[in-house]
């Protein structure tokens, strides 16, 4: 099978972005792991497929792959990803477009400035919507990780996150503790794990080890997670600054049922074939 495709990048967070319109595509869990492969495939954190929408209220359905071959809800910066491919190959002359993701509809605006804002949907802060299998529901949850005692916050934002507050983000141990939080039995489907330091209260440095992928160099859901929590903790301001790795996000949320604001660029790195 040859397949068309195009790398793309936000904020360092890499996809293999995929027409699955205009061509066939019927990728299997080997097939999604080569493309992933940095070293024998094209190399992307996240596979995302264009696809037509399944109802009227939608202009298009957006599928994401991890690294690993799993098929997970929402990914903010593939999101912003999608919305300038489908704008660059012609697929849509709009610069608002909703899209049917497995978290729901999400609606998409390319700004003037080449900038994307992403509506992420309203967080969800209750356990089942996770999973977390706690009692109930808390500002603060503790597990022991390497045999310490983790205080950690707990947000849904269409894909789970567990955050963590700490000093300095060059020095946390996103290595360690997050591949073990990722898999730890409190966490039945696992969880991305963001590492947040506050500067002050407009703007966060943030590191998250994604559940599937490893430390990615940004994550949008995983911006969105630590703000949010960060609001409800009551040390951040409603428009906060991300700083990731890979470059920065703005994140707005007005701490009540409103739907969280991300935005950040989306760009082109390449179109390219391959033979799977």
């Amino acid at each position: 099978m040859l397949l068309n495709f195009t790398k793309m990048q936000g904020t360092g967070n890499d996809f293999v972005v995929i027409d699955a319109i205009n061509q066939p595509v019927n990728l299997n869990l080997q097939q999604l792991r080569f493309l992933a492969d940095r070293h024998f495939g094209v190399g992307c954190d996240q596979i995302l497929l264009v696809e037509l929408p399944g109802s009227h209220d939608a202009d298009f359905r957006y599928r994401i792959f991890n690294s690993d071959g799993g098929e997970v809800q929402q990914c903010g910066n593939g999101a912003r990803c999608f919305a300038e491919f489908v704008h660059e190959k012609g697929l849509t002359d709009k610069n608002t477009i909703r899209v049917e993701t497995l978290a729901g509809i999400i609606k998409i605006q390319r700004q003037r400035n080449g900038e994307v804002t992403v509506n992420m949907g309203s967080p969800d802060f209750n356990p089942k919507a996770l999973p977390l299998l706690v009692p109930e529901q808390a500002g603060h949850y503790l597990v022991s990780i390497q045999g310490e005692s983790i205080k950690f916050g707990a947000v849904s934002m269409g894909n789970p996150h567990a955050v963590i507050q700490v000093g300095n983000v060059e020095t946390a141990p996103v290595k360690s503790w997050g591949p073990e939080l990722e898999h730890h039995r409190l966490f039945p489907e696992r969880v991305n794990v963001g590492f947040m330091q506050v500067v002050d209260r407009d703007k966060i440095r943030l590191r998250v080890y994604e559940r599937g992928a490893g430390e990615t160099l940004a994550c949008g859901t995983g911006a969105c997670a630590a703000v949010v929590m960060g609001i409800k903790w009551g040390i951040l301001n409603n428009k906060v600054t991300v700083e990731l790795t890979g470059g920065n996000l703005l994140i707005e949320w007005d701490n009540n049922q409103s739907p969280v604001l991300m935005t950040g660029p989306a760009k082109t790195v390449f179109d390219g074939q391959i033979i799977l």
